[in-house]
């Protein structure tokens, strides 16, 4: 009597099925780039209203300080209604999980959050590429290699500084207004312009411009005082923009997250968690009407 060895057959991995994947990446992606275009039309009618917390203009400067926090507070708001709109679509459109998975609320949360980590990224990559598309653009030629930083942000003082009615409109000072930029980049300080560079700067202004000694010094103090104010509001607009950039980002995940659970709930008849549900309470009210 003859006994078959039994045959060891290698186990197969087996294949999960997308309902019980824990991450659906289809999903995440449609709620990602929903969120993202969203947000860049909300951004954009948000700068078109004058509701931008940075501009290009030149006037950007004379903005209130109210108007910069409202613009931050617009910015808050965008991002947690798109970021609202993708996690809600990466929630909704998951394919739904047994019963006898518990977590499911979880997993809706994690793929809102995956889609809105998703649309941070796919928002930063924009914004680096048309920052250096602009720094390209707005690059200095060989012939201007004197320009200085204070140049975009002082350009108003600088011209005002060196201003002369009969001046040829062919002269090339850019070598001038960049020693002069670098001075007046100084008023920012703690101890402020020097008295040696003040004195320096008069006696640039007096030969450039032909004034006497003493228009020369008061226009001087006035570039001075003007250009401690424009770089405060510009260190101001951007502490706000940093600020509402980062509490922004922040409910935008927490706003992605319950976004997800209520559009999980809504895929699978289940009523709205206690904390979401704010329109629930007044169900009642219509319906006995």
């Amino acid at each position: 009597m003859t006994i078959d060895a039994p045959t060891l057959v290698e186990d197969e991995a087996p294949t999960l099925p997308d309902e019980v994947r824990y991450l659906q990446w289809t999903p995440i992606v449609a709620g990602a780039f929903a969120a993202a275009a969203f947000a860049f039309v909300l951004v954009t009618f948000g700068v078109t209203i004058g509701l931008g917390v940075s501009s290009t203009s030149p006037t950007w400067r004379d903005a209130s300080a109210a108007l910069s926090l409202l613009s931050g507070l617009y910015l808050i708001l965008q991002v947690i209604l798109s970021f609202g709109l993708g996690g809600y679509i990466a929630g909704r459109a998951r394919g739904g999980v047994a019963a006898a998975h518990l977590e499911t609320e979880t997993r809706d949360g994690l793929h809102g959050l995956t889609a809105w980590a998703l649309a941070v990224l796919i928002g930063a990559g924009l914004t680096a590429i048309v920052s250096a598309a602009v720094v390209n653009r707005s690059s200095p030629s060989p012939t201007m290699g004197n320009t200085t930083s204070a140049e975009p942000l002082l350009s108003y003082e600088l011209d005002r500084l060196l201003r002369q009615p009969g001046r040829p409109a062919n002269v090339d000072m850019s070598v001038e207004r960049a020693e002069a930029g670098r001075i007046l980049m100084t008023s920012s300080s703690h101890r402020g312009v020097n008295g040696d560079d003040r004195t320096s700067l008069i006696r640039q202004v007096q030969t450039l411009t032909g004034l006497s000694a003493g228009d020369a010094e008061r226009r001087v103090d006035q570039a001075i005082a003007s250009s401690k104010t424009a770089i405060a509001r510009a260190r101001r607009s951007t502490i706000i923009l940093a600020f509402s950039v980062a509490v922004a980002t922040l409910l935008g995940a927490m706003s992605a997250w319950g976004a997800a659970v209520a559009g999980g709930r809504h895929r699978d008849g289940a009523p709205l968690p206690e904390w979401i549900a704010f329109a629930d309470r007044f169900e009642p009210r219509m319906t006995a009407r």
